[in-house]
């Protein structure tokens, strides 16, 4: 899409990034765990390829912060996605039950 909207590309590079973007919102609703867990995983994969295609395809070398929030985004979703949870464990109040 950014080549399409920014950089003067084809079309086919917009068609090709919504459907990228299509697949970026569809893909997480079939994975067997919570939406919210998946999606904020997905969320945090997103920051680091982020830095990356910025390094590999663009030639931008991350400064300190860009690795140090990447290294933060990272953990967080180590810590939503795979920490051990009891089903019954709640924080805040019983509302959302």
């Amino acid at each position: 899409m950014w080549l399409w909207l920014r950089e003067s590309y084809s079309w086919i590079f917009g068609a090709l990034g919504g459907f990228v973007l299509f697949l970026y919102g569809v893909i997480p609703t079939f994975q067997k765990t919570h939406f919210h867990r998946t999606y904020a995983a997905y969320g945090g994969i997103f920051i680091i390829m982020a830095i990356f295609w910025g390094y590999f395809f663009e030639g931008t070398i991350p400064d300190t912060y860009d690795i140090t929030g990447t290294i933060i985004a990272g953990i967080g979703v180590v810590i939503i996605f795979y920490y051990p949870r009891k089903e019954d464990q709640r924080i805040g109040t019983n509302s959302f039950k």
